[in-house]
């Protein structure tokens, strides 16, 4: 079962915690990650873009000339793709790009991703995140303290309202609970920084 130091908002050590050996002991599998990152990007897209069927452009219906002794080629519509603003052929159309995979295998790359973030030492445990005051300038303070120099992601409860509103102007810090983690967030992250609290809820909804 993995072993970290707990520390506090000064950094400072207060004590060790074990981790749950089912979500974070597991062996890392690249593969696994990489198609769920890839489920979570492909979920995320708009889908919106949007082209013209020959039929949805303006245009007469009418034939624009008789069929032969023109010297022309045969036309039958000035609304044929091949005209200018014809209508598109294969141009793309409103549509959803969402998938799911099944929950035990999405579960699986959630551990991977975890258990390579430990394996790296990339996880780290906090006493508590109480701030004197609901500040963006307290929060900045306290993660400078731990030497992070890069994006985190902070699992805490939304009980810790200060907590949450010091964290809306940090743009390289998200904050999510126990039930939000997710396989993109955790691999985007360089640094996953967990309440001591919230480990309990880790391990009930992801083990």
């Amino acid at each position: 079962m993995p072993t970290v130091d707990v520390v506090d908002l000064h950094s400072k050590k207060v004590g060790t915690v074990d981790l749950p050996q089912a979500v974070f002991g597991c062996e890392p599998r690249a593969s696994l990650v990489h198609e769920a990152v890839v489920m979570q990007r492909a979920c995320e897209r708009q889908g919106t873009a949007s082209t013209l069927r020959r039929g949805e452009v303006s245009g007469s219906g009418k034939k624009p000339w008789k069929q032969k002794h023109t010297g022309r080629a045969r036309a039958g519509s000035v609304r044929s793709p091949v005209w200018r603003h014809g209508g598109s052929v294969f141009g793309p159309k409103p549509r959803s790009y969402a998938y799911t995979m099944p929950k035990k295998k999405y579960r699986a790359a959630l551990q991977s991703a975890l258990s390579a973030k430990l394996i790296d030492g990339k996880v780290i445990v906090v006493s508590d995140f109480a701030l004197e005051q609901p500040k963006t300038k307290l929060l900045a303070k306290a993660l400078d303290q731990f030497g992070l120099g890069e994006t985190a992601l902070l699992v805490a409860a939304d009980t810790q309202v200060a907590m949450l509103q010091a964290a809306r102007n940090l743009s390289s810090v998200k904050v999510v609970s126990a039930d939000q983690l997710n396989v993109y967030d955790v691999v985007r992250a360089g640094v996953v920084v967990i309440h001591e609290r919230e480990l309990a809820r880790v391990t009930e909804v992801w083990s």
